[in-house]
């Protein structure tokens, strides 16, 4: 017999060999439907393979990311499956899942794959479910996999296997479909029930530009067709809701191929809204004691070397720039925190002096090949709102605590009122894997813990996604469609301080080392207002919206006070326009209905004659009239109730 530990530490007994699933029979049988996936001893473990020895057990459902995940890999076999019976010659690459859903990067060969074959792969997918076919995971040693993908002609996999380890194989089969795979895998097709392939795109195989370009499919499945017809309605939300087509509908950024893939264009109201931004987080950065910096765009090659960054990101990155002095390189900066490094070197530090905290909002440049790069969610050139806190190992849960005040501040001012918190430790069994004493990795670690504990936020904890150099939490925010997005990040790093040889003087008078935290609130401007883009449909809460009112004379001949309430408004710094144009009333307000602005103030004869502004508010309708004094301080009520909660 063998003990079997469940979450809630309660033991049972079962026979060496039993199954995750038999597992979950023996809890009860709707348990034993509904389960996708689990883990072992904290890996993951197909549901049909044995446990021989005492173990800790996790049984996940579709509720659960991970039972979602084993859902949607299996899903990508079956989509390979259909591919395989659908076009001959056909030759397969990765099938991983994703976030949502999974693809498939295939060589089609001489098949031509188009949005018109989708309809039939989905329905050849769905005959292949229905089938309930056993996914079977088999051990395969090194040769018997070359020789078997080699007879097959699938090139791709045979690479893949020649960097693998002899007795790390492994293969999963459905019907006549074999792929290679580490798995797990839920153990029949049955439970896909509804299917959806949602686009192709072009993938160089192993994301190499040198190499041939794949096909790659990709798509989502369900156990219920309900549903898919949630998420597919979810789609066509998130379509109108798309950060690209609202910032062009509200002129707030643009690309351009001339300037080049991946370097936006910031418009006039684009740059005003992303000026409030900063001066929002300033503001609160000045009441946390934080000092401005500004730090190059560029830096001497070397600088790169000493923070490993070079080392990390230099293959992939823009290239050196050479200067006309022999052998003399330089970078575009892929990280500002080297020379925030060498801001704290430049004086003599102290004791007192720490801790230090140096923030700036600048600009980085990183390499993201063509098809990676998505409107502002995947730029080639981002500006972080960045802040490095140079400190003594004693102080770091207060200035974590004082981190998490600043981000969970922003994201009550934006409405980001879904959340969640992870907290990355290292891995205590593999502690060569990571730099740093064991006494300050305790330190930070219980710090983080601890500062979690105190806000009242029941962090998620994983061990082993801890960075190289120390622990981190990282904020996960989901948006008004239900999408995860990690917007802020607070990191722990005892590697530069290290690299770098920082110092300061101790009340000892002896030498010691810094401890820096790395801090990012809304990670990079480009990526935050793609975000608040789509989170708010462009309904910008009123303190940021580009415009706050827009002025709508119902005809050219009262114009003239139109402009008078501009003046009294402006005076009062209210954001506004006036639709000056000549359309009708009724145009007028469905136009600047599309463009998101939170106030309409209409002007006729009868506003004129009464010094008053009739006031129509986007999402409550009309207000009715009021004087333009008591609708600036209205106006103004409103953006301070804002702020102050």
């Amino acid at each position: 017999m063998i003990k079997i530990t469940f979450p809630d530490n309660s033991v049972k007994e079962f026979e060496a060999g039993v199954t995750p699933l038999q597992i979950a029979q023996s809890i009860s049988p709707r348990l034993a439907r509904e389960v996708l996936a689990s883990s072992v001893n904290g890996q993951e473990w197909d549901l049909t393979r044995p446990i021989v020895s005492d173990s800790s057990i996790k049984l996940f459902k579709w509720e659960d990311a991970e039972g979602k995940h084993a859902f949607w890999h299996s899903s990508a076999h079956l989509l390979a499956e259909a591919l395989q019976e659908l076009y001959p010659g056909v030759r397969f690459g990765i099938g991983p899942a994703i976030e949502n859903g999974f693809y498939y990067d295939i060589d089609p060969g001489d098949n031509k794959l188009t949005s018109d074959d989708f309809a039939k792969i989905e329905a050849k997918m769905l005959e292949l479910a229905k089938q309930d076919q056993q996914i079977e995971r088999r051990d395969i040693s090194k040769a018997d996999a070359l020789e078997f993908f080699g007879e097959k002609n699938e090139e791709y996999k045979c690479e893949l296997i020649s960097e693998l380890e002899d007795g790390q194989i492994t293969t999963y089969t459905q019907g006549n479909f074999t792929d290679l795979c580490r798995g797990p895998h839920i153990p029949s097709t049955s439970p896909i029930k509804a299917v959806k392939i949602t686009s192709l795109a072009g993938a160089f195989w192993r994301g190499d530009e040198k190499r041939k370009q794949l096909v790659r499919v990709y798509g989502i499945t369900f156990p219920k067709k309900a549903m898919l017809d949630e998420y597919l309605q979810l789609l066509e939300e998130a379509k109108k809701r798309d950060h690209r087509k609202l910032g062009k509908e509200m002129e707030l950024f643009a690309f351009s191929s001339k300037v080049g893939a991946g370097l936006p264009l910031w418009l006039p109201k684009g740059a005003a809204l992303r000026d409030r931004l900063e001066q929002f987080l300033r503001k609160i950065q000045k009441r946390y004691g934080y000092l401005q910096v500004i730090t190059p765009h560029i830096g001497n090659k070397q600088l790169y070397v000493t923070s490993g960054h070079y080392a990390k990101y230099g293959k992939d990155s823009f290239q050196p720039i050479h200067t006309p002095e022999e052998g003399e390189e330089y970078l575009l900066k892929p990280m500002n925190c080297p020379h925030h490094c060498e801001i704290f070197r430049a004086l003599p530090r102290s004791y007192r002096d720490l801790p230090l905290r140096l923030a700036e909002f600048g600009t980085v440049y990183r390499y993201e090949q063509s098809g990676e790069l998505h409107g502002l969610t995947r730029v080639r050139g981002f500006t972080q709102d960045d802040a490095h806190i140079f400190c003594a190992p004693e102080q770091i849960k207060d200035e974590f605590l004082k981190v998490m005040d600043i981000i969970l501040y922003i994201f009550k001012a934006l409405k980001f009122e879904n959340y969640e918190a992870q907290i990355s430790l290292r891995d205590p069994e593999h502690k060569e894997k990571y730099i740093g004493s064991d006494d300050n990795w305790h330190k930070a670690e219980q710090a983080i813990i601890e500062a979690c504990a105190e806000k009242g936020i029941n962090a998620r904890t994983e061990l082993g996604e801890a960075a190289f150099y120390g622990p981190k939490l990282d904020f996960m925010v989901k948006d008004a469609l239900g999408r995860r997005w990690q917007l802020g990040t607070i990191q722990v790093d005892y590697n530069l301080p290290e690299r770098f040889d920082l110092e300061y003087t101790g009340a000892d008078n002896a030498k010691h080392r810094p401890v820096m935290i790395h801090r990012a609130p809304f990670g990079s401007m480009e990526r935050f207002v793609a975000v608040l883009l789509e989170h708010t449909a462009g309904h910008f809460p009123l303190w940021l919206a580009p415009e706050q009112a827009i002025i709508i004379p119902v005809s050219d001949k009262y114009l003239d006070y139109a402009r008078e309430v501009a003046a009294q408004l402006e005076a009062a710094d209210i954001r506004l326009e006036i639709d000056d144009r000549n359309e009708t009333l009724g145009r007028k307000i469905r136009d600047n209905q599309m463009r998101k602005i939170p106030y309409m103030l209409i002007v006729g004869e009868k506003e004129e004659k009464n010094g008053e502004v009739s006031v129509r508010k986007s999402g409550e309708g009309d207000l009715g009239s009021m004087k333009i004094a008591n609708f600036a301080a209205h106006l103004t009520e409103e953006v301070n109730k804002m702020i102050n909660q």
